[in-house]
């Protein structure tokens, strides 16, 4: 058994504005120092925790946890598109071990993923030779959300799992830090936003890109300072990086949904991936997790943090 981890934050406008030469190059030095590092340990099996942008999961049924047993990404963003070599049996078995530590999870066999969740994947694999992959849907986005300790609960358990299957496990968390994208909620959505994230449904394509014009510009609008959203709050995400390092899961189990809005932005709930992540290395026994890199981009609308941990 050889269990590897990395939690990263995913932007969909890292291809679309640039931070700047030396930040750009920083960024890229880390994946790809990364990226030979994942290739070295070679994975026998990817465990993902990633959120949704209302792309496959929605407010007629949004389940806290999900467990993918069959997905299929839909390549928003410029990810990659098409179904992910999933493992339907490993899924049931690793659901039926979260139910023995009592730790509730929707089983999905027809998962729909977004680049919330294979972003991060893609940057750190080789896409065309992925071994099996695990995707794990943390409700990250439509309140109620599950608190970090039941979140932290889940990443116990899936680390337990992983440490019992004697193989080489890469387990990626997805998402966050502080960051306030122009998503909109079910309680303020007007009623054809809101009758679509209740009902879901495939977006049209100019609908998909009308949508993806309003993150583009609110890029620009957070480096100029004219936003209306949350900015980034580099002290609360070093405060929440700290806690990490420590594995100081009393912190990390602290945060209430009013302070995550509050401090750090909508997308800051996106740290539910991170928490679980560090859980199941630390339920394997890891040693503290490296922070790899952060800098708060707001041309990005992304503070964006890289942390490493293991192999154990």
């Amino acid at each position: 058994m050889s269990l590897y981890a990395i939690c990263a934050s995913h932007t969909p406008l890292k291809s679309h504005h640039s931070p700047g030469d030396a930040v750009q190059a920083a960024v890229d030095g880390c994946f790809a120092r990364l990226r030979h590092a994942v290739a070295d340990f070679a994975p026998e099996l990817v465990i993902v925790f990633g959120p949704d942008h209302f792309n496959g999961f929605f407010h007629r049924l949004m389940p806290p946890f999900c467990v993918g047993a069959q997905a299929e990404s839909v390549g928003d963003w410029a990810t990659p598109a098409g179904p992910l070599p999933t493992d339907p049996d490993l899924a049931e078995r690793c659901a039926q071990h979260a139910f023995a530590c009592g730790v509730d999870v929707a089983v999905s066999h027809r998962m729909e993923v977004d680049h919330g969740l294979t972003q991060t994947l893609d940057m750190l694999c080789d896409w065309a030779s992925l071994p099996p992959v695990l995707p794990i849907f943390i409700n990250c986005v439509g309140a109620p959300r599950p608190p970090l300790a039941r979140v932290a609960a889940l990443g116990r358990a899936v680390g337990e799992f992983a440490a019992s299957l004697g193989r080489r496990v890469l387990i990626i968390g997805s998402g966050g830090l502080s960051h306030d994208p122009p998503v909109p909620a079910l309680a303020s959505a007007p009623p054809e936003v809101r009758k679509r994230l209740i009902a879901g449904g495939t977006l049209s394509a100019d609908a998909r890109a009308a949508r993806q014009a309003r993150v583009i510009d609110e890029g620009l609008r957070q480096a100029n300072g004219t936003s209306d959203c949350t900015p980034l709050n580099a002290a609360w995400d070093q405060a929440f990086l700290d806690a990490l390092l420590a594995q100081d899961f009393a912190a990390l189990t602290r945060y209430t949904d009013e302070e995550i809005t509050r401090e750090g932005g909508r997308g800051g709930h996106e740290i539910r991936s991170w928490v679980a992540t560090a859980a199941a290395m630390h339920a394997a026994g890891a040693s503290a997790p490296r922070l790899e890199y952060y800098a708060p981009i707001a041309v990005w609308v992304a503070g964006f943090g890289v942390v490493s941990q293991g192999p154990v």
